[in-house]
C-alpha cells in the first residue's frame, strides 16, 4: 500500500514531464539525433551502400573548390535576394489593399491566402511549369496579342524568373501576418496625420510601415530561411536547369544524398547551407537595432 502512494506520489509530481515525455522522444529520435549524425557524417566519405572509408575535410575542401558546387551556392544567393523582397513587397502591399473597408474584402482575403496553401504541391509546381511551356498560358497570351513567344526555360534568366515567380505567388502567409500587424496600427495616428495634410503614401512611410517593422522583420527571417531550402520549385518546373541556371544548392543536396548516394557529401553541404543561414538571421537580429521599432523600450 506504501508502495503504491509512492509511485502515485512520483507521479503526481512528474505528470507534467510524463505528458511531454513522447514529443520529447520524438524530438530526440528525429531531430537531435538526424542533426548530429549529419554533422558526423560531413567528415566522411560515408556511402549509402558501401559505408564509411575515409575521415577528414575532404567534402568541406570540395565545396569551396568544385566549380558546380560554388555556382549551386551563387545560383542560391541570385534566387533569394530576387525572391525574399519581391514577396514582402508583394505581400504588404496587398495587405494594405485588403486593410481597407472593402466590399468583399473577405472573400478577396481568402482567394489572395489560398495559393500559400497550394503553391507547396508538387501538382502545382507542374501546373506552374505547364503555364511557362511553349504552348503554354503564358505564351497563349502573348502571341494573341500580337508578340512572339517566349522559351522560357531556354535561358538562365527566364527560368530564375518562373521559379522565383512561383515564390512570390504563394504571398498568402506573409500577408495574412502583414494583415494582422496593419489592424492593430491605430486609426488616430491617420486621422491625425491627414489633419496635417499627410497623404496616403506619407502616411504609408511615415507611420505605417515604421509601426509594423517587427513583423517585417519576422517576416524577412522566415522567407529568407524558406528562400534557401527551396526545392520542389527549381525541381519540378526548371529541374536545375537550363546548364544548372536554377540548380540550388538543396537539389545538389538531394542528388548527392538519393542519386550519388554520397551521404557524407550532402550532410557537408548541408552544414554549409545551415552556416549560410544562420550567418544571415545573425546579421538581421543584429541589425534590428537600427531600423526596427517597438512599442516599448524592453523590445528595443
Amino acid at each position: 500500500m506504501q508502495q503504491k502512494k509512492s509511485f502515485s506520489r512520483i507521479l503526481a509530481d512528474n505528470i507534467g514531464f510524463f505528458f511531454v515525455l513522447p514529443w520529447l522522444i520524438g524530438f530526440i529520435c528525429f531531430k537531435v539525433y538526424p542533426f548530429a549524425s549529419s554533422l558526423y557524417y560531413s567528415f566522411t566519405n560515408y556511402d549509402l551502400f558501401n559505408g564509411i572509408s575515409k575521415f577528414g575535410l575532404m567534402n568541406y575542401e570540395k565545396i569551396f573548390t568544385d566549380e558546380d558546387i560554388v555556382r549551386a551556392f551563387k545560383v542560391t544567393f541570385k534566387y533569394a535576394i530576387f525572391d525574399v523582397p519581391l514577396k514582402l513587397a508583394f505581400a504588404l502591399f496587398i495587405a494594405y489593399i485588403l486593410n481597407f473597408k472593402l466590399k468583399g474584402v473577405n472573400f478577396f482575403r481568402t482567394a489572395y491566402y489560398i495559393p500559400s496553401i497550394l503553391g507547396g504541391s508538387i501538382a502545382i509546381a507542374i501546373l506552374w511549369r505547364a503555364v511557362f511551356n511553349n504552348d503554354g498560358l503564358i505564351n497563349t497570351v502573348i502571341t494573341f496579342f500580337g508578340g512572339d513567344k517566349i522559351n522560357w526555360m531556354a535561358s538562365d534568366g527566364g527560368a530564375m524568373a518562373v521559379i522565383v515567380l512561383l515564390r512570390v505567388w504563394q504571398f498568402g502567409s506573409a500577408m495574412v501576418i502583414f494583415l494582422a500587424a496593419l489592424k492593430g496600427v491605430s486609426q488616430d495616428l491617420y486621422e491625425a496625420a491627414s489633419i496635417d495634410g499627410a497623404g496616403k503614401w506619407t502616411q504609408f512611410f511615415k507611420i505605417t510601415v515604421p509601426l509594423i517593422t517587427p513583423v517585417i522583420f519576422y517576416n524577412l527571417i522566415t522567407q529568407l530561411c524558406q528562400a534557401f531550402q527551396e526545392f520542389n520549385g527549381p525541381f519540378l518546373v526548371t529541374k536545375g536547369g537550363p546548364n544548372g541556371g536554377t540548380t540550388l544548392i538543396s537539389i545538389l543536396i538531394y542528388n548527392n544524398a538519393f542519386l550519388r548516394h554520397k551521404m557524407g557529401m550532402a550532410s557537408a553541404q548541408a552544414w554549409v547551407l545551415f552556416i549560410i543561414v544562420m550567418v544571415f538571421t545573425a546579421v538581421a537580429f543584429i541589425s534590428q537595432k537600427k531600423w526596427v521599432y517597438y512599442s516599448d523600450e524592453d523590445g528595443r
